[in-house]
């Protein structure tokens, strides 16, 4: 490790950028596993054999790891649960959060978007988040602090993004997961005249469209999934760019305590991309099945071919590497 200036303080620790690859070695190694069952129906077979190898993987690593966004709490899940340390035990203190197999479903239909993902940050960097419900709002950079807000309307928020890009509301297009609980704000956007792309499942993959506009068409993502995910996206996004705000769904005292226990001390905060994730920051995903963000595992006569983006907030390069695995 090494000290640099940052923006937030005279000297920063900065995670060593040879831990890169390694971390393209978990996601790659999960995604493998997890392909196995693509189109298989087993949900929960996918997401074990993923779960058990990314861990098996990060085993390797040369750091001192705790997952802070993980399979759930210790009492949970035997393995990458919320506590757990991994890691080498040498190496830089670092927090990790994963999603193993997000889109289970998606894996076990073979349909697009499944990924493994995992994101690396200093000891800290990662917002704790209790598995709950997030409301959530992202855009791509290059707009005005406050273009879009979670205390603004569906109406206000399309409408003050597209004077932000010059454009009609009717060239705006919106993605939000199809869910009966998005029902009232399904029908409020399609009220502005604004498109609506409705995704299965994948709202990781979703943040990281809505904000590469130019290649995906989509200026917006909004509505509430899994705050695990969030997390994972605003680590995504502290690489690449972009705007993203998300607040927990606190809704019942069971919530509540269980994120008083993880250290949610303002259940009504309103948490901006860097502070669901801070310092420097590694972001990693593999493809399982082939979607519009990454190609899926392919089996060729001697080898395995993966596809993975990973990227890295301090210097701000996103590196999209195809590997064949001999087998």
């Amino acid at each position: 490790m090494r000290l640099i200036k940052t923006e937030d303080g005279p000297a920063a620790a900065i995670i060593d950028r040879s831990l890169t690859l390694e971390l393209v070695r978990v996601t790659e190694r999960a995604a493998i596993a997890s392909a196995g069952w693509r189109g298989k129906g087993d949900e929960k077979a996918a997401d074990r054999a993923a779960v058990e190898a990314m861990r098996e993987e990060l085993g390797r690593v040369r750091i001192s790891g705790r997952i802070v966004i993980g399979e759930g709490e210790r009492d949970e899940a035997p393995m990458l649960y919320i506590g757990e340390d991994v890691g080498g035990g040498t190496g830089p203190e670092v927090d990790i959060a994963v999603d193993p197999l997000e889109g289970t479903t998606l894996c076990a239909k073979n349909q697009p978007d499944s990924i493994c993902v995992l994101a690396m940050a200093e000891r800290g960097g990662l917002l704790n988040a209790p598995d709950v419900y997030m409301q959530k709002i992202a855009i791509g950079s290059g707009y005005p602090e406050g273009t879009v807000d979670l205390d603004m309307s569906p109406l206000q928020n399309i409408q003050s993004l597209a004077r932000a890009k010059g454009v009609p509301v009717s060239e705006i297009t919106a993605s939000m997961l199809d869910r009966p609980r998005h029902a009232a704000l399904l029908d409020e956007l399609r009220s502005t005249g604004c498109a609506i792309k409705l995704l299965s499942d994948g709202d990781i993959a979703g943040i990281i469209h809505a904000v590469n506009t130019e290649d995906t068409g989509i200026d917006i993502y909004i509505g509430s999934g899994g705050a695990p995910e969030g997390v994972l996206a605003a680590a995504a996004l502290r690489c690449i760019g972009g705007q993203m705000q998300g607040r927990l769904m606190l809704d019942t005292d069971e919530k509540r305590h269980r994120a008083k226990r993880m250290g949610i001390d303002d259940p009504g905060r309103k948490y901006q991309t860097n502070e669901l994730a801070s310092g420097d920051v590694l972001f990693a995903a593999t493809g399982v099945t082939d979607g519009t963000l990454l190609q899926g595992v392919r089996y060729k006569k001697n080898a395995v071919r993966t596809s993975t983006v990973v990227m890295r907030s301090w210097s701000q390069t996103v590196r999209w590497i195809t590997a064949e695995h001999h087998r």
